[in-house]
């Protein structure tokens, strides 16, 4: 039986404590919008290039209404994303912000995940009525910007990581790449992971599948502008259905856990892989405890997870693995695929790095 309201005693310092939480997330998650815009008009760069400006000279700058602009400004000033000089009125952009902000190949760039939540909470009204009757959206009926900023925000991690420390910390695998291998990378989406092997490898061959044919579109069109689609090609592809190229490395970078079919996706990457082949499993960082998610990291895996991983999961009628499947998790499910080898090879504060063998 529920107490009553006005039966429960409350602590009115913890009670502010809490209210004070929640009033910043309201802000947090205004403000998260308007960090999507400003990298959309250019606010950022344009403060980043021309140093402190006043709301109306950043106006003139962007092309944008001055009325808009100066209430922006404030909010990002109030959150830490910009600073205000009060004796000249003008704002201005740290050497830290403007690399975080508008340096789109450096390894602290985050502006893509402000297309990623501006994406994902588009689809709350279908996920509100998932809630009630199990069902589930596919990542191809999200808004286009998902793809976008699933990039953005996934390939500095890519860029600092896979190269450098990932691949390295796999048994014999840079040998092989170095003399020249072959490689699968499913669920590549845009294609920004395989372009990056792509480039540190060049004695190696790359295929790209996806079963979403626009992010297919613009990973061949990313080939062809890097003039690298003489050794990487991209395919239309279901996990479970790639071709058979005995390959001497297969990639799933943080799409394992979002599949209809992880145990197949798996007992398929087995099944065309040589036989002395591996396995390359990168998976969002989570703790193998609940209570080992209750921190920012796992605040924000297990939001997109809600509003996206686990929902096109149930929408294929799958196991809903999730973004912060736990490692026995991932274990169980690629042991199920066929394989006798699994070890966690690395990781990073955001990943998991996880190496399978057949």
């Amino acid at each position: 039986m529920s107490t009553p309201l006005q039966a429960r005693t409350i602590d009115e310092n913890r009670m502010n404590e809490f209210l004070g939480k929640v009033v910043g997330d309201f802000g947090a998650s205004l403000s998260s919008a308007l960090v999507y815009i400003g990298q959309k008009l250019g606010l950022y760069k344009a403060l980043a290039e021309s140093g402190p400006m006043t709301p109306t000279e950043l106006a003139q700058k962007t092309s944008t209404n001055e009325r808009y602009v100066r209430e922006w400004l404030i909010n990002q000033a109030a959150g830490g994303y910009a600073e205000y000089d009060r004796d000249t009125g003008r704002y201005s952009l740290t050497p830290e912000q403007a690399v975080a902000l508008t340096e789109e190949n450096s390894p602290f760039y985050v502006g893509g995940g402000f297309f990623v939540v501006k994406a994902m909470t588009q689809a709350v009204e279908r996920i509100e009525a998932y809630f009630r009757d199990g069902g589930g959206m596919l990542w191809g009926e999200h808004h286009p910007d998902l793809f976008i900023g699933t990039e953005k925000f996934f390939r500095p991690g890519y860029s600092a990581h896979l190269v450098t420390t990932w691949i390295p910390a796999l048994a014999g695998v840079e040998e092989k790449l170095k003399v020249g291998g072959k490689v699968a990378d499913v669920g590549c989406g845009h294609g920004a992971s395989t372009l990056i092997m792509a480039r540190a490898f060049p004695n190696s061959h790359f295929w790209g599948f996806d079963n979403h044919a626009a992010s297919i579109r613009h990973s061949r069109e990313a080939a062809a502008a890097a003039r690298l689609d003489d050794r990487v090609s991209f395919e239309v592809s279901d996990a479970r259905s790639i071709p058979d190229g005995k390959f001497d490395l297969i990639c799933f970078f943080d799409c394992l856990h979002d599949m209809g079919d992880p145990v197949g996706a798996c007992k398929r990457a087995a099944e065309v892989l040589a036989e002395t082949g591996t396995a390359l499993i990168v998976e969002p960082m989570a703790g193998d405890k609940v209570e080992d998610n209750f921190n920012p990291i796992g605040r924000t895996f297990a939001g997109a997870s809600t509003l996206c991983c686990t929902s096109n999961s149930l929408a294929l009628k799958g196991p809903a693995l999730g973004a912060v499947a736990s490692e026995e998790a991932i274990r169980e499910t690629v042991l199920a695929g066929g394989f006798r080898e699994f070890r966690r090879a690395t990781e990073t504060p955001f990943n998991r790095i996880f190496e399978a063998r057949k």
